[in-house]
């Protein structure tokens, strides 16, 4: 079976970078990354390139060692090639895509590889885990034309389970249905922003076509883009899974010095599936998104400063664990 990765060294002879791009078309089916010493203009036909230049320029990603590290991809890919593969086609196919579009494809993506194997066998060696619901598990404040949307289920970091993500999506249809609010904060209450999706709930539905419908219908992602303009997320913590993707969405996204990212699906057998590979596209490009999910590393809120995913990094104020005092600052 062919390698579902390759690896193109873009500082060979021009005739070979010719070549790699002309034959990308039967590569729909791979992981194409590409190497050079240092960042170059046009580059096509790649979905992730490394450099060993340090902060270089979108869509390049910066590693002491470019050619290491993209030999480590292609391990990571050869051991998940279903998810690795549908990540970058769903990223590929979502830049001719409106945002409502890309969360369809996503979705559709990721109830496919809820049925996989690699996603059982995942599921069968996870620790089983009790799941921890809250009365409220959102909580709404409102003063004049600011709202405030506070994660508060701080026993679990904000683990986002089903009943959160049905309160988020009514706490922004009230957003989006009242134009007299003219700012939204989101924050998430206790030691992090979110921690991801819950793992007490994972597996836990056994029909993947009704949990597509569920997810396109239920999407705070697409209330968070109707509204975004309004928006700052306030991120602090573990900003894991859903608590980045959902995050990306805002209009402005600032950060404690304390933010840890991190897009751990991949390593599930899955890909992002709560609007991750809509909205963070938008900010850091399709390239920087494939390398945040496939290789699952942890970036600092200054790295993602650099990036764009966040625009500000600020010192956590006494609003992102009791929403009342936002409207005091």
């Amino acid at each position: 079976m062919e390698s579902p990765f390759v690896i193109v060294d873009l500082d060979h002879a021009p005739e070979e970078r010719a070549h790699a791009q002309e034959t990308e078309p039967r590569d729909r089916d791979r992981v194409v990354i590409g190497v050079a010493a240092e960042p170059r203009e046009p580059v096509e036909g790649f979905d992730i390139l490394l450099t060993g230049v340090p902060d270089p320029p979108r869509p390049w990603v910066g590693c002491a060692d470019p050619h290491a590290t993209a030999r480590q991809l292609g391990d990571l890919v050869e051991n998940r090639p279903a998810a690795c593969v549908a990540l970058v086609q769903v990223l590929r196919m979502g830049g001719g895509l409106s945002i409502p579009d890309r969360l369809v494809l996503e979705s559709l993506a990721y109830s496919t590889l809820q049925g996989g194997v690699d996603f059982r066998a995942w599921l069968a060696a996870a620790p089983r885990r009790t799941h921890r619901p809250a009365e409220t598990p959102v909580r709404l404040g409102r003063d004049g034309p600011r709202l405030s949307i506070t994660l508060d289920r701080p026993w679990v970091r904000n683990a986002f389970d089903a009943a959160t993500r049905d309160a988020l999506c009514e706490a922004l249809q009230v957003a989006v249905a009242d134009p007299s609010i003219s700012r939204v904060d989101l924050y998430g209450n206790g030691p992090a922003f979110c921690s991801g999706g819950d793992l007490a709930e994972f597996g836990t539905s056994r029909d993947p076509a009704r949990a597509h419908l569920v997810r396109v219908h239920r999407s705070p992602g697409a209330l968070l883009h109707r509204c975004a303009p309004r928006v700052t997320a306030h991120l602090h913590g573990a900003c894991v899974g859903a608590g980045i993707e959902l995050a990306a969405f805002a209009g402005r996204v600032v950060a404690a010095p304390d933010t840890v990212i991190r897009l751990p699906e991949i390593g599930m057998g899955l890909i992002p599936g709560a609007g991750g590979t809509a909205s963070i596209p938008v900010r850091v490009g399709p390239e920087r998104t494939a390398y945040l999910a496939l290789s699952g590393m942890e970036l600092s809120a200054e790295e993602a400063l650099c990036w764009g995913l966040v625009d500000e990094i600020s010192e956590l104020d006494d609003a992102a664990t009791d929403p009342q005092r936002a409207f005091q600052h």
